[in-house]
């Protein structure tokens, strides 16, 4: 289920993905921030699994609660978890399975695969075949490039989820532009392109320059030195042999006439992020100066054209020679709507190219949870001390997530986690990739269903939701600086005409005051 978050300026976010819900709670508890660390390392180390890290921590601590109530020292509970969550990634790992050495085409179908799972649960879950592919297409364009705002996603109000449109290339919205601009050609085939990082404008001084004059005549002199310096640099752009000149700052109403005139297409204030990706994909570099424009610095394309997109104009740059970055147009309603499409598809694109990178995927829709619980009881049963029962315990926390999915998906959790562990029990095996089946209600083979998830994504999950708990658990009393408590109370009691002044005391044993 979705959340909508209102926040103090008024601003609205509606999201179901774990870390953006962290970031924005504001969150006091210094055990529950532990939480929100988890979380945005789990976001930023795999992109997805936010949600699962925070479940496991939370459900691994109430697994906890009795036996640190009834006595048992943390520390056992402690070597206990770590014993186990190392069983469960050597398990994951046993029961993982390569997509490595298959063709192109295999790879693309499979890694859609693991996408159209990772954006089943988002609200753009009803088009994931749609936007699966979409981001495929994308991580497969960039190859290699460990850079992830290569692929660029710009937002476009207005349409359908089905008008967005991937560009193999680069696109951004048209930027802020004097007369002149409409005479100006809006498409191109094959084009040299010239970037810069430079004004093309007449400015005033930064400075309070000040010249002193004898003669009248001198001050035209002045004034013609400022419009030569001005069309020289033009003039040798225009000699450059560009068709198109992109700059990070302004290109002015003179330039932009001036390049009308002699068929050549200018944008000005292009953001930066923006002007790296056509350096990227075009194979040109960005200039500081006009000076000894080179053809090596110069990229090229082969189509360039300025294309309506609902109420926006956008500069798209297709078939770009070193092709190393995409662009996803995204439309939609609601602005809400537009921000959580792109965050579900920040989540998709991590994903995939996690998938690329490390080639192992395991059955989703909880079926491993269940595998890896099934088999840490099993194993509980060879060990003789308290720590069968903890590890008994870590086994049945990794059921919260089959168990959520069934609650999100309106079914009823009690019958269909019976079912699985049923079919997990299994002497023969066959059960081990059996997870919910959100369609029907009940379960089904989540590898025949192509219901799939990199390995790593659990890997991590499971370790960074160990970690967490391990750490609250060690601790076991809270210590608060005495001096900071007393102004923490005298602010309060400020605030709240003399009030709790004697609040924010710390848990635990209390220091003898003297």
């Amino acid at each position: 289920m979705d959340k909508l978050i209102h926040d103090d300026k008024g601003s609205v976010t509606i999201s179901n993905d774990g870390a953006t819900i962290m970031k924005l709670l504001d969150i006091v508890h210094p055990a529950a921030k532990i939480l929100v660390d988890i979380a945005k390392s789990q976001d930023s180390e795999v992109g997805d699994g936010t949600t699962t890290v925070v479940l496991l921590a939370a459900e691994f601590l109430r697994e906890a609660k009795p036996f640190i109530e009834d006595g048992v020292h943390p520390q056992n509970l402690i070597r206990s978890f770590r014993s186990a969550s190392y069983l469960a990634i050597e398990k994951i790992k046993e029961l993982a399975v390569s997509i490595q050495g298959k063709s192109l085409e295999e790879k693309k179908s499979l890694l859609a695969k693991c996408a159209a799972t990772t954006l089943s649960s988002k609200l753009i879950g009803g088009e994931k075949d749609f936007f699966a592919s979409m981001v495929v297409d994308s991580v497969i364009a960039i190859e290699d490039e460990d850079r992830l705002n290569m692929i660029g996603i710009k937002k476009v109000p207005g349409g359908t989820m089905r008008d967005s449109f991937l560009v193999n290339g680069v696109a951004f919205k048209k930027t802020f532009s004097y007369a002149g601009f409409e005479q100006q050609p809006k498409k191109f085939l094959n084009p040299r392109i010239l970037l810069l990082n430079i004004e093309l404008e007449l400015k005033s001084e930064k400075e309070n320059a000040e010249i002193r004059l004898s003669d009248p005549s001198q001050y035209q002199s002045i004034v013609d030195a400022e419009w030569n310096i001005i069309y020289d640099k033009l003039d040798k752009c225009v000699k450059s042999g560009a068709k198109v000149v992109l700059s990070r700052l302004a290109i002015g109403d003179l330039a932009t006439q001036y390049f009308a005139d002699r068929d050549i297409f200018c944008a000005g204030r292009v953001a930066e992020e923006d002007l790296q990706r056509v350096a990227a994909a075009a194979g040109g570099t960005v200039q500081t100066s006009v000076n000894n424009v080179i053809d090596e610095v110069l990229g090229t394309c082969e189509i360039f054209e300025e294309k309506q997109v609902g109420n926006e104009r956008f500069n798209i740059f297709s078939g770009c020679p070193s092709g190393r970055t995409a662009t996803i147009v995204l439309r939609g309603g609601a602005d809400q709507f537009i921000e959580e499409a792109e965050r579900s598809l920040h989540d998709a694109i991590m994903i995939v190219r996690r998938a690329a990178k490390n080639s192992t995927v395991v059955a989703g829709g909880g079926a491993i949870d269940m595998e890896i619980s099934r088999y840490l009881r099993q194993h509980a049963r060879t060990i003789a001390g308290k720590s069968q029962l903890f590890i008994n315990s870590y086994a049945k926390a990794l059921e919260v997530i089959p168990r959520q999915l069934c609650d999100n998906a309106g079914f009823d959790a009690t019958d269909v986690l019976n079912k699985l562990r049923q079919k997990h029990a299994l002497p023969s095996g066959e059960g081990a990739p059996y997870g919910v089946d959100i369609n029907t209600g009940g379960i089904a083979d989540s590898f025949a269903n192509f219901v799939w998830e990199p390995a790593v994504v659990k890997i991590n999950a499971i370790n960074a939701a160990t970690e967490a708990a391990c750490l609250i658990l060690s601790v076991d009393e809270t210590v608060k600086n005495p001096k900071s408590e007393s102004a923490q109370g005298e602010a309060a009691a400020g605030a709240m005409g003399g009030r709790g002044r004697g609040g924010f005391r710390g848990r635990g044993r209390g220091m003898r005051r003297r």
